[in-house]
């Protein structure tokens, strides 16, 4: 039987070191990659919201095409 090594969870790094030590969901101002993480975050809740109002018939880009299409 091969016994496979494992390592306490004390031995696991807090966190990346890429962070610096900080909080990864931190809302910090400035160009970090904290602010990254949360423009990621913001931008699929509006893509998200704008698709339910699309599908609830109030679609913008519909009403841009068919003003063009005139």
């Amino acid at each position: 039987m091969e016994t496979r090594e494992t390592r306490p969870s004390s031995d696991l790094p807090g966190v990346a070191k890429a962070y610096n030590g900080v909080d990864r969901n931190g809302f910090i101002f400035g160009i970090n990659p904290q602010a990254e993480l949360w423009n990621g975050r913001l931008a699929m809740i509006g893509f998200l919201a704008y698709l339910l109002w699309d599908l609830a018939g109030y679609s913008v880009l519909r009403d841009v095409l068919h003003f063009i299409g005139r």
